[in-house]
This record gives C-alpha cells, sequence and structure tokens, in this order.
C-alpha cells in the first residue's frame, strides 16, 4: 500500500501525533517518552507562546490505514530575522523502519517549508532551545534524558539517503560525582567569591526561586546563550511559559544562584534526578500513578542530570563555574548520586566541555542537527 500523509487539522489528530511518538517507544529500556500533556501544551497554540509567531504544520503518515510516522514543521521568524536565514525546521520526527514512509514525509515538510518562502530545512529541532533538539547518531545503548531525544539507530540512514547533511553536532557526557569533593574546590570557591564580591544564594523553597530569580535565570539565559546554535532571545510570556513548565520538579539542594552585589544573577546551575526511569513507567501519563514514579525519582536515584548551567560573559573564564560544583556536587553525593548526564553541549562550545576535565567523565553520547537545502 501507498504512503498516506495526512495534515494535523484537530485536537483528534494532535492527540494522535503525540501519542505515536511515545508508543513507538513503549518498549525500549533507553528511551525517556516525554507526558503526553506536556507535548499537548509544547504543540497547542493558546497554551506555548512560541506559537503566536511561529508557523507550524504537523504531518501524519498513514499505511494500510496505520499511523505510521510523523513530523513537525516549524518557521521560527525570529530565528530566521536573528540569523538573518530562511529556513524552516523539523522536529516531532519519528518513524517506522521503511524508507517510503521516511520520503513522504520528509517531502511532505520540504515541500510546505518551499511554499513559504524558505532555501533550506534543518533539524531535529523546536521552536526554542529548550525544546528537545539533534537526532541521536551515537549512544543508543545509554540512556536518553528527560530533555534529550530518543530514536531507533536506522533514522540517520534515512535521513542521509535524502540528501541531508550535517549542520552541527553536541556530545553528552557522563560525569563520575566524586565521592569526597575535593578540598580544593571548597577553597577556590571562596577565593572567587570574594575576589568578585558574590553571594551563594540561601534557598528556602521553590516559590522564592520563581517569584525572586525565575525572570532573572532567563534573562541571564537569554544573555549567555545569544551566540549559541539556532538560539532566540525568549520574550515575557515565553519565560513565563518556561518557569511554569520546568520549575515544579526539582531538589532545592540541587540547584545553586550566584549573585553580585546588587542581588543580580551571575550565574546558576540547576542539577535535576534523573526522571528516565520514571517516564518509562508513567507510559506518557501523568495520572493516575505517573505522578508517583516522578516522586518518587526525587529522592530514590543514582543519576542526576546536569539540566542547566550558566555564566554571565562578564564572569567567565575567572572560575565561576568552581563555585557552583562546589555546591551541586557534593550535594549530589550526600543524595546518593553516582554519576550525572551533562546533556547536550554543542562541540563548538569548548568552553562547556573544558570544565569537566577535574571530573572523571566519559563522551558516551553524540547528536546531530541536519540540514538540506530546498
Amino acid at each position: 500500500m501507498a504512503v498516506e500523509i495526512r495534515e494535523v487539522t484537530n485536537k483528534k489528530d494532535l492527540k494522535k501525533f503525540i501519542w505515536f511518538g511515545i508508543n513507538l517507544y513503549k518498549n525500549c529500556e533507553f528511551a525517556s517518552p516525554p507526558l503526553a500533556m506536556d507535548d499537548s501544551l509544547n504543540l497547542t497554540k493558546g497554551k506555548n507562546p512560541a506559537l503566536e509567531f511561529c508557523e507550524t504544520c504537523y504531518f501524519l503518515a498513514y499505511k494500510n490505514d496505520k499511523i505510521v510516522g510523523r513530523i513537525a514543521c516549524i518557521i521560527n521568524p525570529v530565528a530566521n530575522q536573528t540569523w538573518n536565514e530562511k529556513q524552516a525546521r523539523f522536529g516531532w520526527v519519528d518513524f517506522i523502519d521503511d524508507v517510503e514512509v521516511s520520503k513522504a514525509l520528509f517531502e511532505a515538510a520540504e515541500n510546505w517549508a518551499r511554499k513559504k518562502g524558505m532555501s533550506a530545512i534543518h533539524g531535529p529541532l523546536g521552536f526554542t532551545d529548550f525544546d528537545r533538539e539533534g537526532l541521536l547518531i551515537e549512544g543508543y545503548d545509554k540512556m536518553a534524558t528527560l530533555a534529550t531525544i530518543y530514536n531507533h539507530p536506522y533514522y540517520p540512514e534515512h535521513i542521509q539517503n535524502m540528501g541531508y547533511e550535517k549542520d552541527i553536532d553536541s556530545r553528552e557526557y557522563l560525569i563520575t560525582v566524586p565521592e569526597v569533593f575535593p578540598e580544593k574546590y571548597f577553597r577556590i570557591a571562596e577565593i572567587v567569591k570574594q575576589k568578585y564580591k558574590l553571594s551563594s544564594v540561601n534557598i528556602n523553597s521553590r516559590k522564592q526561586i520563581v517569584d525572586k530569580y525565575g525572570n532573572k535565570i532567563f534573562d541571564l539565559l537569554n544573555t549567555c546563550y545569544q551566540s549559541l546554535y539556532g538560539f532566540t532571545k525568549l520574550n515575557k510570556a515565553q519565560i513565563d511559559f518556561y518557569i511554569k513548565l520546568y520549575f515544579s520538579f526539582f531538589r532545592l539542594d540541587m540547584v545553586s544562584i550566584l549573585v553580585d552585589e546588587k542581588d543580580e544573577v551571575i550565574a546558576f546551575g540547576v542539577a535535576m534526578p534523573s526522571f528516565t526511569k520514571a517516564l518509562q513507567k508513567a507510559k506518557g501519563r501523568l495520572f493516575p500513578i505517573g505522578w508517583f514514579y516522578m516522586l518518587r525519582s526525587l529522592y530514590k536515584n543514582d543519576l542526576v542530570d546536569l539540566y542547566l548551567m550558566a555564566v554571565h560573559p562578564d564572569y567567565q573564564n575567572k572560575g565561576v563555574s568552581s563555585v557552583m560544583f562546589a555546591e551541586i556536587m557534593p550535594a549530589a553525593a550526600k543524595n546518593g548520586y553516582k554519576f550525572a548526564e551533562s546533556n547536550p553541549e554543542l562541540e563548538t562550545n569548548t568552553k562547556v566541555t573544558a570544565q569537566w576535565g577535574s571530573f572523571e567523565h566519559v563522551n558516551h553520547k553524540r547528536r546531530r542537527v541536519y540540514i538540506k537545502k530546498i
């Protein structure tokens, strides 16, 4: 039977779109399936503020009247203006191991982008850097994280055979958490804080982080990430959206916030217990018991994800990151974490990669953003 491509036009179709990506990996021991409610929030206009200015089109592939693939097409005009490009993005892409299916999906995406006047299409990317991005090309036998895509090993071959080429790669590191944190880090941390008149915020509650520092943290991210691949500045509505979405599940002792004399955030780090096994058990649903698995992961875990970390450009290469490590890593060891996941780091971002030199670490995953001129 020929492959039929259908555009997602209603809530029922969107639900099918979301659940295809979850169900395709329901028996995979390495995937970290998203919660359906999170994907619904991300992909629905009126819920995700990025959709107030991004153009989108979602496609489903059918064969024998059964869903066999999906792809999201995105045009982010802010990104195109920022980088002086005319590029569409593809994301939320999944398909069975059938070249007719993948070919039909990407042709639909390319035709849509071409009709919109775009000259190229790249991905996997989302609306912003806070969506999952980058196709896994190495490390298929490693656990994915909450923030990353897991895909079957046949994906890269399908995509490359359709004329897509490497645009940029990211690396992910597995860091061994020291059982005893080196004393020199504590000394360096104190010297750095005194030299630059910095203070560590005494964190008492999530509400304190959200109300007092939430916007300042994302303002810092806008500053620090502005030169990184594909990044676009988040507006106020997007910042509020991500604060609500991401500042719910974390341990207070795994957050480090550094401020200057004016109480401005100049660096922060957020680590979260790995939710991968919890998400596998939840099978895309927070209720009725998915929340229990997520909550248990906060306190019963041996793996932590180094989720977000940023240092203001004026304070980079001055030892500020050592202050955050001196706070987060000992807390990780105390809580029983044996390993930490770095999450994706652009291969060009050597400043970030260099900070793992003081720890036992291994580059165990690699992912790629592809591009094709159309």
